[in-house]
Formats: C-alpha cells, sequence, structure tokens
C-alpha cells in the first residue's frame, strides 16, 4: 500500500514538473511577431528609431524610389532600399531599420537591379540590414506612422456599460467606490479616454466611444527606449504629469464635467503608480487634445484657451518643425512685447504641440538673436506657453537679417530636435521694419528647405519710409508675393486675429515647399552639338528650340538658372549659371550664340558641362542637363555620363536624324525611356518641349521636398 501510495506521489510529481517545464518554454519561446510593410513604405514615415519588417514580393520597381547607397535618405522606400543593398531579393523578407542622421549628400548607383538616385541634402537617414534582431534590443510588434494612420495591436472591443461605467464616474462627487472601479479597469488595460471638447457649448453628454488596447500575453513589448524629459528652461521642478494636468485642469476656469474626467485620470495614474505599474504608459494613452484651430473658438476665447494638453502625441495632422523669431527690440516697447508673447503663447495653443504633431522654439532677436528654446525642449502646449511667458526682452536693435542666417546655421539641427521628415518652417515678427537687409539671409535659408513666413506689425508710416534699410523687404524675403507667406497686422492690439489664419497656412504642408517647384527649383545646363551637320539653318531651330522650354521656367538668382554649352572637337561656354538673372536676359543671350560648326565629341562635352557648368550649381539646386545632337559621337558617351550621374546630374538627351539610340540611352538619366527623345527632322523638335517640361516636373514631384 504504501508503496502504491510512494509511486502516485512521484507519478504526479513528474507530471507537474514536465507541465510546469512546458509552460516555462512556451512562454520563453513567444516568437515576436514581425510586421509587414507595403513595398511604397517610406522610413520616414515610420515613427519607430529601430524596427524589423517584413517586406512582400515584388518591391523591386522603378516607382518606389530610393536616394542613396548604404546610407539612405528616409524618404526612400525601405523595402527597395533593401532589395538596392543585397539584404532581400525581390522575393521579399525581413529587414532591421535603423534611423541615423542625416547626410549632407546622397550617391545614387545601380545595384541588384535597383537603380538608387542622387540627393543633395536630406534632414533623416536610416541602415538597412539582416532582420535578425539585435541582442539586448527590443522590437515593436507593430509600427507607429507620422501620418494620421497609425497600426495598433487588435484589443477586444469595449463594452458600452464600461463607457457609460467611466463616464457617470466623472460626474458624480461622490467618486471614491467608482474611483476604485476605475483603478482596476486601469490595471488591466491601457485605456484612451475620450475628452469632452471644451467648446462654448456642450453639445451632448453622450460619451464618445473609447479605443482599448489590451496586452496579449504573446506579444513583445513595444517601448524599446524611454524618450527623454522634455528640457525646462527657468521653469521649477514640475510634479508626476498626470497629477500636474489634474490640478491645473480642476480649476473653476474649465468646464466641470472636463474637470470631473481629468480628476478621475489623475486618480487612475495614482493608483497605476501605487500599484507598481509603468506610468508612461499611462500618460501616452492619452488623445491629442483639441486646438484652438480645430474647435472654432472666436477671437475674444483665443486669448484664453483652456483646452487639456497631448503629452506626446499632438495634432498628426500638422506636423512641422517651427521657429518663430521672436522681435526683442527696443522699439517694441514693453506693453507691446507682452502681446507678442501672448499671441506666441495662442499660437501655440491653437497648433496642438506634441512629438507626432508640431513641434515648436523660439529666438529671440535684437541686436544678436539667441535661442529661448529649441525643439525638444516642450512636448505639449501648456509647458510652452507656460515658458513663453517667462521670456524677458533682450532689446537692442531689429536685426533680422541676423536672425535668420542664425536660425539657418544653428536651429534645424538634429541635436535641437529637428525630425528630418517634418518640414521646417520659420515665422518671423517684425515690428515696423528690420535694421539690417534680409533678401540675402532669407534666399539662402529658402535654398536649404526652410519656409519663411513674416508677420509684420504696425508697417511704417509714408513718412517713415525713408527710414528703412530695405524697401519692400518681405517681397524680397519670402518665395511668393502672393500674400500665403505674409501676413500685416496694423496693431499689436489687433494681433489675435490673425492666429487662426497663420496656423492654417503653417499645417498646410502641401503648399510648403516654399522655393522648391518644378520651375523655379533648377540650374539647367543646355549642351549643343553645333557640329558641322548641324547646319546653320537647323542651328537656328536648335536655339528657338533651347528658347522654347527656358521661357517655362521661372527665372532669377534665387529661382531657376540657365547655361549654355555648346560643342564639337572642342567646346565653349556660352554663358554660365550667374550670368543672367532675369528671363528676358537669358532668351537674348540664347539668341546671340554663334554657330560653331566642326566635328562631334559628345562625350568631352559632358564632361565639359560637368566641370564648368554644374560644379558651380548651388548645393540646393537640381541640377539638369539638356543634351540635343544629330549624330554618333566619335568618343565615348557612357562612362561622362554614369559620372554625371553619380555627381547628381539628371541628363535628358535629345536625338536628332542621324544620332544614336543606344548613346541616346546611355546619356540620359534613367529610366531611359523618361529622358530621351528622338525626331527625325530638327523642325519637329518643338513637339517635344511640353513632354519634356511636364517629365521634368513629373520626377521632381516625385522627389523629397524639405
Amino acid at each position: 500500500m504504501r508503496a502504491t501510495v510512494i509511486a502516485t506521489f512521484f507519478g504526479v510529481f513528474l507530471t507537474c514538473t514536465y507541465t510546469a517545464k512546458e509552460a516555462t518554454k512556451k512562454t520563453k519561446k513567444a516568437k515576436l511577431y514581425v510586421p509587414q510593410i507595403d513595398c511604397d513604405v517610406k522610413a520616414g514615415k515610420i515613427i519607430n528609431p529601430e524596427f524589423i519588417a517584413k517586406c512582400p514580393p515584388g518591391c523591386q520597381d522603378i516607382k518606389h524610389r530610393v536616394y542613396g547607397t548604404d546610407i539612405y535618405a528616409s524618404f526612400s522606400s525601405v523595402c527597395n532600399a533593401a532589395i538596392h543593398s543585397g539584404i532581400i531579393d525581390n522575393s521579399g523578407g525581413k529587414v532591421l531599420v535603423q534611423k541615423v542622421a542625416g547626410h549632407s549628400g546622397y550617391r545614387g548607383s545601380f545595384s541588384n537591379g535597383v537603380r538608387s538616385l542622387s540627393l543633395p541634402r536630406w534632414r533623416e537617414s536610416f541602415l538597412v540590414s539582416e532582420g535578425k534582431p539585435r541582442k539586448g534590443v527590443t522590437y515593436p510588434s507593430t509600427l507607429e506612422y507620422s501620418s494620421s494612420k497609425s497600426t495598433a495591436v487588435k484589443s477586444e472591443p469595449k463594452k458600452p456599460e464600461q463607457d457609460l461605467k467611466g463616464m457617470k464616474s466623472a460626474d458624480t462627487s461622490n467618486t471614491s467606490e467608482k474611483a476604485s472601479d476605475q483603478g482596476d479597469t486601469a490595471r488591466k488595460e491601457r485605456q484612451t479616454t475620450p475628452v469632452p471638447t471644451p467648446g462654448t457649448e456642450m453639445a451632448t453628454t453622450t460619451p464618445t466611444p473609447t479605443t482599448t488596447t489590451t496586452e496579449p500575453s504573446t506579444t513583445v513589448p513595444q517601448p524599446t527606449t524611454t524618450p527623454a524629459a522634455p528640457r525646462t528652461t527657468a521653469a521649477p521642478a514640475k510634479a508626476r504629469p498626470g497629477l500636474h494636468r489634474g490640478r491645473d485642469m480642476g480649476s473653476s476656469s474649465v468646464h466641470p464635467a472636463y474637470a470631473s474626467v481629468v480628476a478621475a485620470a489623475a486618480r487612475q495614474v495614482q493608483a497605476a503608480q501605487g500599484r507598481g505599474q509603468n506610468t508612461a504608459m499611462e500618460i501616452d494613452s492619452w488623445k491629442p487634445g483639441l486646438s484652438l484651430f480645430d474647435t472654432g473658438f472666436s477671437s475674444k476665447e483665443e486669448l484664453n484657451p483652456k483646452p487639456l494638453e497631448s503629452i506626446s502625441q499632438g495634432n498628426q495632422n500638422c506636423k512641422v518643425d517651427l521657429s518663430f523669431l521672436m522681435d526683442g527690440s527696443w522699439s517694441i516697447g514693453k506693453r507691446r512685447f507682452q502681446l507678442q508673447k501672448r499671441f506666441l503663447g495662442n499660437v501655440a495653443q491653437a497648433l496642438g504641440i506634441g512629438s507626432a504633431g508640431p513641434l515648436m522654439g523660439i529666438v529671440q532677436y535684437g541686436d544678436d538673436p539667441s535661442t529661448e528654446f529649441n525643439l525638444k525642449t516642450y512636448a505639449n502646449s501648456k509647458d510652452l506657453r507656460n515658458a513663453i511667458e517667462k521670456i524677458q526682452q533682450k532689446g537692442g536693435l531689429s536685426n533680422v537679417g541676423k536672425a535668420l542666417s542664425f536660425v539657418n546655421k544653428n536651429f534645424f539641427l538634429d541635436a535641437n530636435g529637428n525630425r528630418g521628415g517634418a518640414p521646417n518652417v520659420v515665422v518671423v515678427m517684425v515690428d515696423g521694419w528690420p535694421t539690417d537687409r534680409v533678401e540675402e539671409a532669407s534666399r539662402l535659408a529658402r535654398e536649404s528647405g526652410i519656409n519663411i513666413f513674416f508677420v509684420t506689425v504696425e508697417a511704417a508710416a509714408q513718412s517713415e519710409k525713408q527710414n528703412v534699410v530695405e524697401p519692400n523687404f518681405v517681397d524680397k524675403a519670402v518665395c511668393r508675393t502672393s500674400g500665403f507667406y505674409s501676413i500685416n497686422v496694423p496693431s499689436w492690439f489687433s494681433l489675435h486675429k490673425v492666429v487662426q489664419p497663420l496656423v492654417k497656412r503653417v499645417c498646410d504642408t502641401e503648399r510648403l515647399a516654399c522655393s522648391k517647384t518644378c520651375l523655379n527649383a533648377a540650374d539647367i545646363g543646355f549642351v549643343i552639338d553645333g557640329s558641322s551637320s548641324v547646319g546653320t539653318g537647323n542651328f537656328r531651330t536648335v536655339l528657338q528650340f533651347v528658347a522654347n522650354i527656358s521661357k517655362e521656367f521661372e527665372i532669377s538668382d534665387t529661382d531657376t538658372r540657365i547655361g549654355a554649352v555648346q560643342y564639337t572637337y572642342e567646346q565653349r561656354l556660352e554663358f554660365s549659371f550667374d550670368k543672367y538673372s532675369t528671363k528676358q536676359d537669358v532668351l537674348n543671350a540664347i539668341k546671340r550664340i554663334s554657330y560653331w560648326s566642326g566635328g562631334t565629341s559628345t562625350g568631352a562635352a559632358i564632361s565639359y558641362a560637368s566641370e564648368q557648368l554644374f560644379s558651380k550649381s548651388k548645393p540646393n539646386k537640381r541640377k539638369i542637363m539638356i543634351l540635343i545632337t544629330d549624330g554618333r559621337s566619335y568618343d565615348d558617351v557612357s562612362v561622362p555620363a554614369m559620372a554625371a550621374h553619380q555627381n547628381g546630374v539628371i541628363a535628358y538627351s535629345i536625338g536628332v536624324a542621324w544620332a544614336a539610340p543606344d548613346e541616346l540611352e546611355a546619356i540620359a538619366s534613367d529610366p531611359a525611356k523618361e529622358h530621351s527623345f528622338f525626331v527625325d527632322d530638327f523642325d519637329n523638335l518643338y513637339r517635344y518641349v511640353n513632354q519634356l517640361i511636364q517629365n521634368i516636373c513629373t520626377e521632381f514631384n516625385s522627389q523629397p521636398r524639405n
């Protein structure tokens, strides 16, 4: 009997041990779910700094553009970059992506069946490697996108009675028992709580359905690194974010239902902290607060907005990196300086500051500019507004040009929170007029990809205009004189009226390509065959073709520039990019080009144009070469053409009559069918003017715009 009992006990013990081992083994072997991305997904659209993703088959396609070699601009397709680098092939596979800092230049190349393009500058890069996790790094099982769309772990839908229960507990004065219930809910779920819109009227008390994200036991935790706390300037140490928000929003100036919801949320955070849970997870689950711009406040209400602020998200429909140049000169006076601060605070509130939305820093200028705080200092509108209130006036002159140069060189850096994928915007506040010149500094800033807005207040009266250093300084500073990039306000006391118009313009990212359009952002060099086979009459027809193309572009020192080279056996620089700065001067110069006559050395002409024209191109201009020839070259064209491509030159070839198709394709950039044309007679050249310009613009619109 005893032996039977011992044997039974021993058997049960072995069974339990085996079961426990199996459970432990299953837990240890829980696999990371690797999210799949589409072929056209660009690295810059994904917020995660490091992630593993699975690419589908069939991504080796020219429409999924890639910029760079080994290190790629974040505007590139992740999957096609991985194919270009040899990490995967066209059948797809897993890829490890690591975000790194931007580069001043990206070299194009042809590798593994993919042609990558050159790019002069981009603010964020990425590396691709084999899709295996690095030791000690936890990878997200879902990816967070910078647009309003984002992938999320599927969760069980929250029951309606839970929504009602949460809302009732927020509206009842005696909440101790229900707050405890909510604390229990917080223990089980990360919950996004609906926030009533603080409009002038409460249209309804029915709660908005909430989104609940459960924690599946097989899912690897997403956060890989803890984001650094925003640096504060001249501000006392703050309490825990959840409690801080609850106290501030519980004042009598806030709608009671609003305050009760916030108070209940604060108690949830406290309860979670008491149970040892990660407070950051609770805080991050808050939805972005509605801004002035979203809720339609009147101008009176703009002065005292009170919406609940997002700590980590912000208005995702307005992802811009924004610098305000604040006028601290003595001319503005103390009272108007305070009005300026109030205006900036209202703009910060209306924008909806957050890590996935707009970020804002301030530079104050007088005699010299200085940064009050940069893009990463404050992560929500409330803290930003408080910091603005503490800014002290510098005094001095109103050196706006000096301030723009400072911002161009020092503000939009990775170390200061520049995100790369977000447009860079500068809003310049000016009382009256600047005391230095702004045109050159503005041009350099625009050519670096910075979109410049001017808000001028109390412009010079007629009797004061003789004191203005640079007449029409606003028109010279902004890239368009249509009024989109400039706002004039007659008085500092009416400044609050332009909060919403300014926010709408700053957030209109479709139009934030200020100095960059297909018609005003290029250096175009014509390489013209002047050989004997062309003849005098046909040469004049070629010049007319060149003029017809040139006159379609916006020509100036700061817009598109035109240059020309004529070649036979030898080469001649007809005029350089910086020779003529008006359209009429360029057209007259084209008309004056004299026919040379001689042999046909097209390869040498391409090398000459690269050295004499495009090596002197401005860093942020697109370099476009348009070569016209009527015969086969006496020398090799492929090597000089490849060298030009690698230096960022976009080459178009136009062949007439006896031109060799294989040479035209070798000269043209990829894809050759979009960059090379052939006509049987010089008189038919005019038919390709519109097609050529359309192709130039189509290609431009597919490329990144800072």
